[in-house]
């Protein structure tokens, strides 16, 4: 990464004069979080907003890159199911979640007294389908990642040189991520999409994803090296088992192995 980038994004940010900082824990928002504690200090606060859709074992990853970071961190609560159209689950939800979880972290910010209210959105995020993207803008938020050309593989380097154990972090979106399109969205369903994830992170898998399908299907994902593993006679049935346990009715693995937004595949607007 190009030293000049990193100090144009400290520039960036002091010019904001303080900022809350949406924060999963994820490598974006944890080299931005990093970024800002540098640029402002205590005049920089992680926001973290938590409702069903986030992963468990993401929150605790937050609790603890913010410590490690040394930044101010919050939790504030955003129940984005209590939108019947983000519960309908159209291609668009993610613009409906955006806007509750943006509208909860501008309410904070206010509250505290920061000025700009920053997300983690990248140079590279620009393409295919998002919708949660339009709705940031619209609210104000800013993504001086992405105002800064700081791209995916900058953002690695970055987090390298600071240290960071989130350089080498798999991406975790949503779980609403793994619901297909037109099967409702329900607390219920997040929840079993979690805990089969987490049955599967806990045994070692690092790229999980556990697609649910009208009737409670269950789409089991993997990266295709990972799939002589997952076909191990012992963990296929306790997976199984596991699943029926969480809720499913059926279970399929996917032999095409770990795709990132495949729920998107046919409809014409990438991933």
């Amino acid at each position: 990464m190009r030293t000049q980038q990193r100090d144009r994004l400290l520039d960036l940010l002091r010019s904001y004069g303080s900022c809350a900082v949406a924060f999963s824990g994820g490598l974006d928002s944890s080299v931005l979080a990093k970024a800002a504690v540098t640029a402002l200090a205590d005049r920089a606060v992680a926001l973290t907003a938590i409702g069903p859709s986030m992963p468990s074992d993401q929150l605790d990853a937050a609790f603890d890159v913010a410590r490690l970071i040394g930044i101010r961190h919050e939790l504030i609560h955003a129940n984005e199911t209590s939108d019947p159209r983000y519960r309908a689950n159209t291609p668009d939800r993610c613009y409906f979640c955006k806007q509750t979880i943006c509208r909860a972290l501008r309410r904070r910010a206010d509250e505290i007294g920061l000025v700009e209210v920053v997300d983690g959105t990248n140079a590279d995020d620009h393409r295919g389908h998002r919708p949660g993207m339009r709705a940031s803008r619209e609210l104000g938020v800013r993504s001086p990642l992405a105002e800064c050309e700081l791209g995916k593989q900058d953002l690695r380097e970055l987090a390298r040189s600071w240290q960071l154990p989130t350089h080498d972090r798999p991406a975790s979106p949503c779980l609403a991520s793994r619901i297909a399109y037109g099967v409702p969205i329900t607390p219920e369903r997040l929840a079993m999409v979690d805990r089969a994830e987490r049955f599967l992170h806990e045994r070692g898998f690092a790229v999980v994803r556990v697609r649910l399908h009208e009737g409670e299907l269950a789409r089991v994902e993997v990266p295709l090296e990972d799939l002589p593993k997952l076909l191990d006679p012992e963990l296929r049935a306790a997976l199984a088992a596991h699943l029926r346990a969480c809720g499913f009715r059926r279970a399929t693995l996917d032999l095409e192995g770990f795709r990132s937004g495949n729920l998107s595949e046919g409809l014409g607007i990438g991933d």
